[in-house]
C-alpha cells in the first residue's frame, strides 16, 4: 500500500538539513531502485521553484510501504528525523487516484 509522508521542517535547520542531505537522497534512492518511490521532494517556503533564502517548509514523499507501522519506522529511521530537521512528520495511508 502506499503511504505518504510529510515532514515540517523546522525553522532553525539550514545547517542540519545540508549536513543529512546526502544521506537522506540515499535512502529514498533505494526507495527508487526498488520501484516503491512515488515521488518525494520539498515544498517551497515561498511561491518560486527556487526560494532562495526563505528555504523549504516541509517534505513530501509518497511511497510504498507492507504496513503504517513500517512506513512509521521507515521514516523513524531517516537522517533528517535524526538530524532534527523536521519538527513534525505525519504518515498517512495514501490511495492513488491519478494517473
Amino acid at each position: 500500500m502506499l503511504y505518504m509522508i510529510l515532514g515540517t521542517i523546522a525553522a532553525d535547520s539550514g545547517s542540519r538539513r545540508e549536513a543529512a542531505r546526502a544521506a537522506h537522497l540515499d535512502r529514498l534512492r533505494i526507495l527508487l531502485n526498488e520501484g516503491r518511490l512515488v515521488l518525494a521532494g520539498p515544498c517551497p517556503a515561498v511561491d518560486s521553484p527556487d526560494p532562495g533564502p526563505a528555504g523549504y517548509s516541509a517534505s513530501l514523499i509518497v511511497a510504498e510501504f507492507p504496513s503504517l507501522v513500517a512506513a512509521r519506522a521507515w521514516i523513524d529511521e531517516d537522517p533528517y528525523v535524526l538530524a532534527a530537521v523536521y519538527e513534525d512528520v505525519a504518515v498517512r495511508p495514501f490511495r492513488q487516484v491519478l494517473p
